[in-house]
C-alpha cells in the first residue's frame, strides 16, 4: 500500500495501470510458455546425457579391461613407455547452434581414431593388444567428447530455464499483485472522492434551496 500511496489517484493513472497489468499478464503468459518448452527440452537433453554417460562408461570399462590384458602380456613398464611415445594431440572443431534462443556448443565428429602408424609408438616392440587398447580408448574418448557436448547443452538450457523461472515468479508474485493492489487502492479512492463530491453537491443544493 505504501507504493500505492505515492501514485496520484486519478482516472488517467488508473487506465495506465490497467494497461501495465494487461502487458505484464501477456508477458507472464509468454514466459510461462517458454518455461514449459524449456522444461521439455531440458529433460530431453538430460535423457540423452544419461544414455551418453552410460555408453561412455561402458566403453571405458571395456578399454581398461583390454589395458589390463596388455599389462599382463607386454608388461607394465613396456606398456607405459609405449604410451609415453604416443602422440597426444587432439583437435576439436567447435561451433554453436541455437535452441529456443539459447546458444549451445556443437562439437564436430572428433577424429580420434588412428591407425597404428599414426599413434607414434614402435610397432616392432609392442603387441597387437596395444593396438586394440589404443583403439578402445580412442572410441571411449569419442564418446566422452559427445557426452561433454550434451552436458554443456544441458547446463546452458538449465541456466536459461532458471532465469526464465525467476522472471515468471517476479511477474506472478511481485509485479502483477503490486499493480493490482495499486489499482484497487486508486479505485477505492476514486469511489470515495465521488461519494464526497456527491455529498458536497447535495449540501450545496440544499443551501441553495434554503436561500430561495
Amino acid at each position: 500500500m505504501a507504493t500505492a500511496l505515492t501514485i496520484s489517484p486519478t482516472r488517467m493513472e488508473l487506465i495506465k495501470l490497467k494497461r501495465r497489468v494487461s502487458l505484464a499478464q501477456r508477458g507472464h503468459d509468454l514466459l510461462r510458455e517458454k518455461m514449459d518448452a524449456l522444461v521439455m527440452e531440458f529433460f530431453d537433453v538430460l535423457k540423452k546425457v544419461q544414455g551418453s554417460r552410460t555408453r561412455a562408461l561402458e566403453r571405458l570399462f571395456r578399454a581398461y579391461r583390454v589395458l589390463s590384458e596388455c599389462f599382463a602380456t607386454m608388461g607394465t613398464i613396456e606398456t607405459v613407455e609405449s604410451a609415453r611415445e604416443t602422440k597426444r594431440e587432439l583437435q576439436l572443431e567447435i561451433s554453436s547452434r541455437h535452441v529456443m534462443g539459447i546458444t549451445v556448443p556443437v562439437i564436430e565428429d572428433p577424429k580420434v581414431e588412428r591407425n597404428a602408424l599414426a599413434r607414434g609408438y614402435s610397432l616392432y616392440t609392442t603387441s597387437s593388444l596395444l593396438d586394440e587398447t589404443s583403439k578402445e580408448f580412442e572410441q571411449a574418448l569419442k564418446l566422452l567428447v559427445k557426452h561433454a557436448e550434451l552436458e554443456a547443452s544441458a547446463f546452458a538450457i538449465g541456466k536459461e530455464l532458471e532465469k526464465t523461472k525467476r522472471r515468471v515468479n517476479a511477474l506472478e508474485y511481485i509485479l502483477i499483485p503490486k499493480l493490482q493492489e495499486t489499482i484497487k487502492f486508486i479505485s477505492m479512492r476514486l469511489d470515495e472522492m465521488e461519494r464526497e463530491n456527491f455529498t458536497r453537491l447535495k449540501r450545496i443544493k440544499a443551501i441553495l434551496e434554503e436561500r430561495r
